[in-house]
């Protein structure tokens, strides 16, 4: 090799040897979470503690009444109970919650339709606004898009009488899984980050987070961490490590299940993992130094290290991609038992371990093996959020600022059953460079079947099929592609009345 495709050959190999690291972290995590046994849930309190539930919207005319029911629903003694939909919405939403809660009051339940002159710190600052009017000891937080079965207080709020417990995660369910092939792709996404990611920190003893919805609070936790704060746009993830350098404990209950709608087109499934990567590292900008120079233990730090900085992958697999066809062309002249080697084993450490580690997500959520054809998929989606995520990180760390953009969620409408361009995320130049970099890795798959590298056919189809995915899929439900359909109706949860 020529000294030019030395270094080219070491870049290649130094990315393929951390993305490994990564997926074999994250496959370390959901060993963690399989091994846990699960504790008994603690006996119910004495006396049961009160209750606020804070249901935070902005423009959700399709799932606000859906919210509402639910949460008014929710068993719990009534006189120990009170809730706050908190409504910054600018469009037709507030008319229907004002109807919402209206008929609720009705039936007796302290319910209040909280409104705001602004959105200053977006869904921090309305969540903060709401605590102001509140003396309850604990809070519970619902997304416009959940709906939380009837016994989750009940099946919760007994934690807390461990005055060491700050806070109560529920694991996520999926109201419309099986909408479509993006959203059974998403439920395994989601369903890896709460049985394995969530299920292994919590079994290490390790930091872990609020996701931001289907999640109980102690007040005095959110106090004494500061309270909320919009300066990330995860103030959920912000908090949350906030809370628990104060000492507060965190408790992860994955039996307890909450439904929530996932996003219904590619766009909008972007914009909501653009927000997710980008809070992260604004959050791992404002506390990671601190954690990394406190007296936690080095378990703690290295964790909370590898989950705050996880969204740096991304760029690390789009410049993976990159050289990916080049890399090919300098292999087709190399020893093909050592290429052989080299690519077997790179597919052990991060392919296959990222397919073991979604099997045993699936396998803890009930699923298991059946989903099995979803995982090229998933893995496909995986990488080609690269650019989307890339771009986040660059944003964060250039201290770019953006507002809280909401994800939108459709309830019973179809992905093509909303034509308002103010609802929707539109498509944008982003879904040109996905659709570029599909056709350019397209090529190096024709290449290496030309070339008689099969061994390296399934790896490169896996990154052209996840970026033409996305692009196509942006494309399409924008209306750039072919003419509008209508996808199956997603199932709405069963509304409660008085």
């Amino acid at each position: 090799m020529t000294a030019f495709e030395l270094v080219f050959v070491a870049m290649y190999l130094a990315l393929m040897v951390l993305l490994s690291s990564i997926a074999l972290h994250r496959l370390a995590l959901a060993l963690a979470a399989y091994r846990r046994r699960l504790a008994p849930p603690p006996p119910e309190p004495g006396e049961w503690p009160t209750v606020l539930v804070q249901v935070p919207l902005y423009n959700e005319r399709y799932v606000a009444e859906r919210v509402i029911d639910a949460v008014c629903g929710l068993e719990y003694p009534r006189e120990r109970l009170s809730i706050q939909i908190l409504d910054d919405s600018t469009d037709g939403t507030s008319a229907i919650v004002a109807a919402a809660v209206a008929r609720w009051a009705r039936g007796g339940l302290d319910i209040a339709h909280v409104r705001r002159g602004n959105r200053e710190a977006f869904k921090a600052g309305a969540l903060a606004a709401g605590l102001k009017q509140s003396t309850a000891e604990l809070v519970a937080v619902f997304d416009a898009d959940f709906a939380p079965p009837a016994d989750m207080l009940m099946r919760l709020v007994p934690e807390f009488q461990d005055a060491k417990v700050g806070m109560v995660q529920a694991r996520w369910g999926h109201i419309n899984r099986r909408e479509s092939v993006l959203t059974h792709t998403e439920a395994i996404l989601l369903d890896g980050h709460f049985a394995n990611e969530h299920g292994g920190r919590f079994a290490r003893g390790c930091f872990f987070n609020f996701n931001g919805t289907a999640g109980i609070w102690r007040r005095a936790t959110i106090d004494d961490a500061g309270g909320w704060s919009g300066a990330t746009l995860t103030e959920d993830l912000d908090l949350s490590y906030r809370a628990q350098l104060r000492g507060w404990r965190f408790v992860y209950r994955d039996d307890v299940e909450v439904p929530g709608e996932l996003p219904a087109d590619v766009k909008a499934f972007k914009s909501q993992q653009h927000r997710w990567a980008k809070g992260s590292i604004q959050t791992a900008l404002l506390l990671l130094g601190r954690i990394l120079t406190s007296g936690l233990p080095w378990r703690i730090k290295t964790e909370a290290f590898f989950h705050l900085a996880s969204n740096f992958a991304y760029p690390l697999v789009l410049l993976l991609t990159m050289l990916m066809p080049w890399a090919l062309t300098v292999k087709l002249h190399a020893e093909r038992s050592l290429v052989f080697l080299i690519d077997a084993s790179f597919f052990v450490t991060s392919t296959l371990s990222l397919v073991l580690f979604y099997v045993m997500a699936e396998r803890k959520v009930g699923f298991g093996w059946r989903t099995a054809r979803y995982l090229p998929i998933v893995l496909a989606m995986g990488i080609a959020m690269a650019v989307n995520n890339t771009r986040a990180v660059v944003e964060a760390l250039l201290a770019r600022q953006s507002p809280f953009n909401r994800t939108p969620k459709l309830g019973t409408q179809s992905a093509h059953g909303v034509t308002d361009p103010g609802y929707l995320v539109q498509a944008d130049w982003q879904a040109l460079i996905e659709l570029v970099l599909g056709a350019y890795l397209l090529g190096a798959v024709l290449l290496a079947a030309r070339a008689g590298r099969w061994v390296a056919v399934p790896f490169l189809a896996l990154f052209a099929g996840g970026f033409l995915f996305l692009a196509l899929g942006s494309l399409w439900h924008a209306n750039l592609l072919g003419p509008s359909r209508s996808l199956r109706e997603s199932p709405a949860a069963p509304r409660r009345r008085p």
